[in-house]
């Protein structure tokens, strides 16, 4: 398998040889039918790079069938551009850097960019923790939501100034992270404790010690799980001996500070795909032995099966 190069960046032909042996590692495989066997380049002075033939069912198909590359005009190399600027930066790179650096148009940069997002989802859905190990939850407010979600426990009381200020307007995120390990976030409509028992229960291993701060979403965890400890923060307690969440706050920290800094603006129907970036750098950090190559590579092994489509992406 080769490895990522200069080449790769510049040279349309080495960026589809070295795509071709990322998602098909045994040879070219027809998406149409399947087929492996009757499967052969295209010839010609007019016939695109790394164009195929299928005699099997008489289909021409390239390496993009199937992937986030998809009915995408970008050179591919470009593409590969892309993929290595998202995953070197610590807090993301906007799609207006992207215009500028790639000199594709904004609207081509911002459509990439969520692409390569989808990339970085983790197909996995293993639980986070086990048996001795820690694991931290917490939950944070960004952005102003599209409607306000109204919260079972106000009850109908009046809200404070106005309601231009508090949780009630913002969009609720739940973080869980194993200690020294893997973080997932989810984006949800509001943060209750029916909410938040459902997610943490579905991603954290039962022999696992939970962490969290005094917040009564996470009462009854202690039954829940091999042991539940907590901090006061209200009343200024943020370490207690190994006791504490300020991994999960970390975390939130980085992100709000990309988002801010570097996005400044998301709509919401797009937060999960920030999440999804912001977990995989974090999942596959240099604290890990990860390098940015290593992290392009990894972006590389998700684009099979992640077809997004703009209308989609407009309106999901």
């Amino acid at each position: 398998m080769s490895v990522l190069s200069d080449a790769h960046f510049h040279d349309e032909a080495a960026a589809y040889r070295f795509i071709e042996t990322r998602v098909w590692p045994n040879g070219p495989v027809c998406p149409h039918c399947g087929g492996t066997e009757r499967v052969s380049p295209m010839q010609g002075k007019t016939t695109r790079i790394g164009t195929y033939k299928c005699y099997a069912c008489r289909k021409p198909f390239t390496v993009k069938v199937g992937t986030i590359f998809e009915s995408s005009h970008v050179k591919m190399h470009l593409w590969l551009q892309a993929i290595f600027l998202m995953a070197s930066s610590k807090k993301g790179i906007s799609s207006n850097q992207l215009h500028r650096t790639l000199g594709v148009t904004l609207k081509t940069a911002w459509f990439m960019s969520h692409r390569i997002r989808e990339a970085m989802r983790d197909g996995t859905l293993g639980p986070l923790g086990g048996e001795g190990k820690i694991v931290e939850a917490d939950e944070t407010y960004f952005g102003k939501q599209a409607e306000r979600q109204e919260s079972p426990q106000r009850k109908g009381r009046p809200y404070t100034k106005s309601g231009k200020s508090g949780p009630s307007t913002k969009r609720a995120i739940v973080g869980l992270i194993e200690r020294g390990g893997a973080v997932r976030t989810f984006h949800v409509a509001q943060a209750t404790k029916v909410n938040v028992a459902a997610i943490v229960a579905d991603n954290v291993a039962r022999e696992s010690v939970l962490h969290t701060d005094e917040s009564r979403l996470y009462g009854g965890m202690k039954a829940v799980f091999a042991g539940h400890e907590t901090v006061n923060h209200t009343a200024g307690e943020y370490v207690r001996g190994v006791v504490h969440s300020n991994t999960i706050e970390s975390y939130f920290s980085i992100f709000k500070r990309g988002m801010r800094g570097t996005y400044q603006h998301c709509a919401e129907k797009h937060l999960h795909r920030y999440l999804a970036e912001f977990d995989f750098r974090h999942n596959k950090r240099i604290a890990l032995g990860v390098t940015d190559v290593e992290r392009a590579d990894f972006i590389l092994g998700g684009v099979v099966s992640r077809r997004l489509t703009y209308q989609t992406t407009r309106t999901r």
